[in-house]
């Protein structure tokens, strides 16, 4: 495969996989175990086109959350972002600051594939026998800060799965409402964890990069997100995760197979 095919083909399965609830980071290691590995700046900035596209979609709810914080329910419920943030920003740089370092094999990623999605089916019906609201209440906030550090820990795990089924298991029986959350909190996260990355690599001298190449990688990121976040955001009104639950198993049962 041609390094410009290879560049295109990453950044979609970024702007796929980055808010579906089946782990970006397992995908693009699994692609790259067969691509060739890409820089950590290359990853960093393709993440950031992911980005980029749920800011602009959660633009009008950002900036009636921002001016309308006069509101006692939206200082609240911004409050409760920042907490959530605080709480991954500073477990996750003491994580860094220990040396932490994702593997880079590829069974701890089919295995933390196959109890992810065990664990969505099972927090999925639990919660469904739960009465729906769409309250975000301060436990809710404390503890998808703690699930996007234990997504970042574990690579396959899913930023997005961790957080939305720990709001459903933690009280918002609403999907829409979790993931919204989830979505939200994870704009500031990932944008500091790629500023992060990046002035890592500047410190290092890293960034000998093909800037063409990441600037394709980039807009093919952003475009795909978006198309697939609008999508997700319709689908979930009226269906479960129950497919993507499916998905995540049988493709770490494949891996495992495959002795990878």
């Amino acid at each position: 495969m041609t390094d410009l095919a290879s560049t295109i083909l990453l950044g979609l399965i970024e702007g796929i996989t980055e808010f579906l609830p089946v782990s970006s980071t397992g995908h693009l290691l699994i692609a790259e175990h067969w691509l060739g590995a890409r820089s950590d700046v290359f990853n960093v900035v393709i993440q950031a086109g992911a980005i980029l596209a749920v800011l602009l979609i959660y633009r009008e709810r950002l900036w009636r959350l921002a001016s309308g914080l006069h509101q006692a329910e939206n200082r609240a419920y911004a409050a409760k972002l920042v907490v959530a943030f605080l709480i991954t920003a500073v477990l996750g740089f003491a994580a860094a600051r220990l040396g932490f370092k994702l593997p880079e094999s590829i069974t701890p990623v089919a295995w933390a594939l196959i109890v992810g999605g065990v664990w969505m089916l099972g927090a999925e019906w639990f919660a469904a026998r739960r009465p729906e609201h769409v309250e975000i209440t301060w436990t809710v906030a404390v503890l998808v800060g703690l699930a996007q550090v234990i997504a970042g820990v574990f690579p396959g795990t899913s930023r997005s799965a961790a957080t939305i089924f720990v709001a459903l298991l933690a009280g918002t029986g609403n999907r829409a409402a979790a993931t919204e959350f989830a979505f939200l909190v994870g704009i500031p996260t990932m944008f500091a964890a790629s500023g992060y990355e990046l002035l890592k690599a500047l410190k290092g001298g890293g960034l000998h990069e093909d800037w063409s190449a990441l600037a394709l990688a980039f807009v093919v990121s952003a475009i795909t997100a978006f198309v697939v976040v609008r999508w997700l955001l319709g689908y979930i009104r009226t269906h479960r995760f129950t497919p993507f639950a499916i998905y995540r198993i049988v493709l770490g049962v494949a891996l495992l197979g495959f002795g990878t």
